[in-house]
């Protein structure tokens, strides 16, 4: 064999590799865009949530700050928190503000949505006033809150006491304090609910709505045959959305009611908040996020899998 010979051979072979890689590159590229977002939701999502983790299976406390120490306690903190008293209630209670929340901030959205949807004048500027009580800090909305709902000198008691109605203990009365805050907060999902939804309706071609006007398909017919088998994804969204951030809902109740009165408010996630940050004992509290953080992925797997399986109406 000639140098030639060698020659041809070595540069086919330096072909065929680089040729290779180009394929190989080509076929694994996306991991290499992906590798930022990535490192991104790893070092500051999935570090906490690991940590978050390990720190529920010890005696975490302040002293741990100075010391560094924290025993190794097993299931300690998960066997305290579901043995105790306030448990049954807060999860009680979690399940009513969540439930009641999303009910009425779904119905409502998609009714504002439905009405938006329509052209009309000044639809646009009030759709972007419908967004503030979503833009404002929490804690101020809260306070607003408290203020509007105060007993003895709450405007809402004010404008009813001109109908000749006694004033309500919205938020200091045991049976009427949750109700009370369920109403704050959905006044305030309400925004996220008929931006999302109203994007959805967007989408939905209003030829069909012509098509099926022709086969007596209007009103009510409409939005069951059309309207809801299209926009059926985007209330998966909502409501997966709606639940996670619903239950993890601290500083609202906090701003109200405090968990009060007679724990009547108390929630899972504000009891692990008082766990952590009132009584600092932050191995039980982070126990109480975590079970909260499995109720949010359980619920979001099993609602994904049922409207994956809702038939095409």
């Amino acid at each position: 064999m000639t140098s030639a010979d060698l020659r041809l051979g070595a540069a086919a072979g330096a072909s065929g590799s680089r040729a290779r890689w180009t394929r190989l590159l080509r076929r694994h590229s996306h991991w290499l865009f992906s590798l930022p977002a990535i490192a991104f939701v790893a070092v500051f999502f999935g570090y906490p949530i690991v940590q978050n983790v390990v720190m529920s299976f010890q005696e975490y406390t302040t002293a741990t700050f100075y010391t560094g120490e924290a025993p190794w306690v097993g299931l300690a903190n998960y066997v305290a928190s579901l043995s105790s008293n306030l448990f049954t209630t807060t999860v009680v209670n979690t399940a009513l503000f969540t439930i009641g929340s999303i009910s009425f901030q779904f119905v409502i959205g998609l009714a504002l949505a439905l009405f938006f949807r329509r052209n009309f004048p000044l639809s646009g500027f009030l759709r972007s006033l419908l967004l503030l009580p979503w833009l404002l800090p929490l804690i101020a909305s809260s306070a607003v809150w408290k203020w509007i709902l105060d007993h003895e000198n709450g405007v809402l008691n004010q404008f009813l006491g001109l109908f000749g109605v006694a004033p309500v203990p919205w938020l200091v009365s045991p049976g009427l304090a949750l109700a009370g805050v369920i109403g704050v907060n959905i006044w305030l999902g309400i925004p996220f609910n008929v931006a999302i939804l109203y994007s959805g309706l967007q989408a939905v071609p209003r030829d069909l709505y012509e098509a099926g006007s022709l086969d007596g398909a209007v009103g009510w017919r409409a939005f069951r045959h059309i309207t809801w088998p299209n926009i059926r994804s985007v209330v998966s969204v909502v409501m997966v959305l709606g639940v996670v951030y619903t239950l993890k809902v601290v500083d609202i109740i906090l701003g109200l009611t405090g968990g009060g009165p007679a724990n009547s408010t108390q929630t899972l996630a504000t009891n692990a908040y008082n766990k952590s940050f009132v009584e600092f004992n932050f191995g039980e509290g982070a126990a109480l996020s975590n079970i909260l953080i499995v109720v949010s992925l359980v619920f979001s797997l099993v609602y994904l899998y049922i409207s994956r399986r809702e038939p095409d109406e």
